[in-house]
């Protein structure tokens, strides 16, 4: 919600997250002072808060892409308000939905009442006179000013106040705790025709490392140590490395440098969106530079041509969209085999190990590869209670293993943050996959 834009759509996506995050304020601002009928003075402070954090979110990003970095401490506070605004409001969809619905019940129910009424002078007339009583309203038709607190104004309340503290409490734990919290998964997948020298093969994969503002050396400290431990025969760096500052693509050079000798079978690489967003080819350099192979629709071997590992590496596909780039070409990896290999009926009939960005690209790549390894989703990133993302990713592909067509996809949650700098239901990840026969 709070990322980097598609690819040539920056200033209109800028401009329509700015807004929407701007009517979720003005929801948020119009839930706190009617519902818990704050004064004037608390208004004031509700609109002082809301308001800052907004306007510090839209211009710290517009500062930090023109290359000043504001105050790391001040910018995650503000995103931390924003992120609360945001899964609070959400939560209040469904109240926002039943109060309209029972604004327009008594509506109608007042409408028909009356009319009943007036459709029978007669009986009224007849019938013998009474003394005039004061009927006790309907608690739905008590004014709004009304002091007395009725059953469905606390029900209201507390719906709200439990869905401000959850929105509250999920973003301040998702910035302090949550983006931290990271977690090596060990996923051991069985790939057909492997041969048992790589019986045991272990693959250590890094996606969505985001270097930037929120990802810097204490977070690149962090990942190395957890790579340490896993002991890895391969590394693999499954894009957008950099979030979309060109000046820390030197970061991840020596970022790749430091992981390069913590693996037999060295570092391999592949470009995400954000990649480009920060610029294609400073961040290819320096990955090179720091004895990273990049794979852009190629392919090497690992261990003997005869019986060992095709690793295949394809481009992003938001790649397609700028001219003079190609996007992901599966063909063209595999047809790199042959040469790289030296022998090409055995390099070819190898079992594949695909890196791709995007998950979305196993929809083409299955009953190819053996296994895809992916990133790009980041397992949501911010799941309270739910996870948002089962509903707007079609493919589901969403985080783990999934299976289709004798093929494999995992998808990595991704270490680094995007947009807001917090997990909530999706700890930062390192996953260590172990080929099996």
């Amino acid at each position: 919600m709070f990322g980097a834009p598609t690819i040539g759509g920056a200033p209109v996506f800028f401009l329509a997250i700015t807004l929407l995050l701007a009517l979720l304020n003005w929801r948020a601002h119009r839930w706190l002072t009617r519902v818990f009928r704050l004064g004037t003075g608390g208004a004031r402070v509700v609109a002082l808060v809301l308001g800052g954090s907004w306007l510090f979110t839209a211009v710290g990003r517009l500062a930090s892409r023109a290359g000043y970095d504001p105050p790391e401490a001040i910018f995650v506070a503000a995103f931390t308000v924003q992120l609360a605004v945001l899964i609070s409001v959400g939560l209040l969809l469904p109240v926002d939905a039943l109060s309209g619905l029972g604004r327009a019940f008594a509506r109608l129910w007042r409408g028909r009442t009356g009319r009943a009424r007036v459709s029978a002078p007669e009986a009224k007339s007849l019938a013998p006179a009474e003394p005039e009583t004061r009927a006790t309203p309907h608690p739905a038709e008590l004014p709004e000013s009304s002091a007395a607190t009725t059953r469905r104004e606390f029900a209201v309340q507390v719906a709200v106040g439990s869905a401000f503290m959850i929105g509250s409490s999920s973003s301040v734990y998702g910035a302090l705790v949550g983006r931290h919290d990271y977690v090596v998964e060990e996923v051991p997948v069985r790939l057909e025709g492997l041969s048992r020298a790589f019986d045991g093969f272990s693959i250590v994969q890094l996606s969505d490392l985001h270097i930037g503002q929120f990802v810097q050396e204490p977070e690149l400290a962090a990942a190395v140590a957890l790579v340490r431990t896993a002991r890895p025969d391969l590394i693999v760096l499954t894009g957008d490395l950099v979030d979309h500052d060109p000046r820390f693509a030197e970061w991840l050079g020596r970022f790749a440098r430091r992981l390069e000798p913590l693996a037999r079978h060295g570092v391999a690489a592949v470009s995400g969106n954000h990649d480009y967003y920060a610029g294609i080819e400073p961040v290819l350099t320096a990955l090179r530079r720091g004895g990273a192979r990049v794979l852009r629709n190629e392919a090497l071997v690992l261990g003997d041509p005869g019986a060992g590992v095709a690793l295949l590496g394809v481009d992003d596909v938001r790649a397609a969209r700028i001219p003079g780039e190609h996007g992901p070409d599966l063909s063209r990896a595999v047809a790199s085999l042959p040469a790289l290999g030296g022998r090409a009926a055995p390099a070819r009939d190898l079992p594949r190990v695909l890196l791709c960005h995007n998950p979305v690209y196993f929809e083409e790549a299955r009953g190819q590869v053996g296994l895809q390894l992916s990133g790009h989703t980041h397992g949501g990133q911010v799941n309270p209670l739910v996870r948002p993302a089962d509903w707007v990713l079609r493919h589901g592909w969403i985080a783990g293993l999934y299976e289709a067509q004798g093929s494999s996809v995992y998808v990595n949650r991704g270490f680094g943050t995007a947009g807001p700098p917090a997990r909530v239901g999706s700890p930062p990840e390192v996953t260590r996959i172990v080929l099996t026969v």
